[in-house]
């Protein structure tokens, strides 16, 4: 299973590195590494077996994923903002998630999940009601 510690080194090497061009608006070194670390939490916190298992909205069969690492992109509207995770699946195949969190007082929530959807994080990102 990945851990948390590990996971948090990895941010702080890559937050640093971080360009204004990788978020849709400015985000600080600081809440960069936080947000990281409240996805890994979360992720670490669903975790059964060494997997995050998700449902496939096709066939309705549970999914095993396992995490690999997180994408340094952050994007970020209004109070909200969106993390990239780089999974494997059991035949060992790629898989992006997409998660969605919150600001939640001083820490953040996680609050929807997708796999790949470009769709819905183009419309997030442009829908002015997102603030």
């Amino acid at each position: 299973m990945f851990r948390t510690t590990r996971f948090v080194a990895f941010v702080a090497t890559m937050a640093t590195s971080l360009t204004a061009s990788a978020i849709a608006e400015a985000v600080s070194v600081q809440e960069k590494a936080s947000l990281q670390a409240a996805m890994q939490r979360h992720i670490d916190s669903r975790t059964v077996d060494g997997a995050f298992l998700r449902l496939d909205e096709k066939t309705g069969a549970v999914r095993r994923l396992y995490p690999v690492s997180a994408h340094p992109k952050i994007m970020h509207r209004g109070a909200f903002f969106v993390l990239c995770f780089d999974f494997r699946n059991e035949a060992g195949e790629k898989v992006d998630l997409d998660f969605y969190v919150a600001r939640n007082g001083a820490a953040y929530s996680v609050f929807h999940a997708v796999e790949a959807n470009h769709g819905i994080l183009m419309r997030f990102l442009k829908n002015d009601a997102a603030n």
